[in-house]
């Protein structure tokens, strides 16, 4: 379990800023997936498996809501609930407050232990939760 949680960290951490598509790379620079300009999630088979809208909703690649994320980082599911939390500074939170991990302004990503576990550049942290929170790679 605690593996899964790692890799989805690494996933949630790498969302494309807009304009262009960001890949996401694990720690080995294997690719994950990508996000594109208008917000559509591929994974590694260049499959769509979701999008994040502007106006916040998520949705997966069958066009069914999933969640929300707020401008303040807030993520909530289809039901309104509170998952977690990303901050502006990086660091990651689940529902109970408790420290998942943090990507710097260099784009490294480490779990709660200060292992780093991936890189990225360009990425929206404010943003970055979606994947992680709704498993969409």
């Amino acid at each position: 379990m605690m593996y899964r949680l790692i890799i989805a960290l690494v996933t949630f951490l790498f969302v494309a800023n807009s304009g262009y598509s960001q890949s996401f790379r694990d720690n080995n620079n294997m690719l994950i997936g990508k996000v594109e300009s208008d917000g559509t999630i591929r994974n590694a088979n260049n499959m769509k498996v979701g999008q994040i809208f502007e106006d916040g909703t998520i949705r997966n690649s069958n066009n069914m809501r999933l969640g929300t994320i707020e401008k303040d980082g807030t993520i909530r599911d289809k039901s309104n609930m509170r998952l977690g939390t990303v901050s502006s500074d990086g660091v990651v939170r689940d529902n109970n407050n408790m420290r998942l991990g943090t990507i710097s302004s260099d784009g490294t990503v480490r779990n709660n232990n200060n292992v780093r576990i991936g890189t990225a550049s360009g990425i929206n942290t404010k943003s970055a939760a979606v994947l992680f929170f709704f498993h969409l790679f």
